[in-house]
């Protein structure tokens, strides 16, 4: 089979703890993984960097490159954004690119590469109006948003199951997406 360069990129909500094992599946799945994080993710997960670089073969990228600097990974097949949480959703609705991940999220839009995302916030955040209309303005968009019935729902505050993340939902549509046929 060949090989599928998938982007995974992680907010800074608790089940990117479960990172390498998720990276694992999605290796076992025929994907070349590199592994993107927000600046908190990746200050979240700093001991575990050089292991994560490892485990996929390139390096884990939480800042912009410098102009000039060659690009690192090969060029994306797929991009996975999970977890998502409500500022990283709404940022990428509205084009606000300041963070890597949103930049490359938002820029894939324009550049056709398929784009799932499964968000990860808790049922207080999603009272919020904005976070329903960025919902509806990804999905407009063509990302497939994996929220709600067939997705990820959100619990109370402080009751989060972490390890009960759905996160083969998005290794699922991503395999789909990218899958001939």
């Amino acid at each position: 089979m060949t090989s599928r360069t998938l982007y995974l990129f992680g907010c800074a909500a608790p089940p990117v703890f479960d990172v390498a094992a998720v990276i694992e599946d999605a290796q076992g799945r025929g994907f070349d993984v590199c592994l993107g994080l927000t600046p908190t993710a990746a200050c979240w997960l700093e001991d575990s960097l050089d292991g994560l670089a490892a485990l996929t073969g390139h390096p884990v990228r939480s800042r912009y490159k410098l102009p000039g600097q060659p690009d690192v990974w090969p060029k994306a097949d797929v991009i996975v954004v999970a977890p998502a949480t409500f500022n990283t959703i709404n940022a990428w609705a509205h084009g606000l690119t300041h963070e890597f991940v949103v930049g490359v999220v938002a820029e894939g839009i324009g550049k056709g590469i398929p784009l799932v995302t499964m968000p990860c916030v808790n049922a207080a955040y999603v009272q919020h109006r904005q976070f329903e209309r960025s919902v509806a303005e990804l999905r407009e968009m063509g990302v497939e948003v994996l929220y709600g019935e067939g997705g990820f729902v959100p619990n109370r505050p402080g009751q989060g199951k972490p390890r009960a993340y759905p996160w083969h939902l998005a290794l699922d549509a991503a395999e789909r997406i990218t899958t001939p046929g």
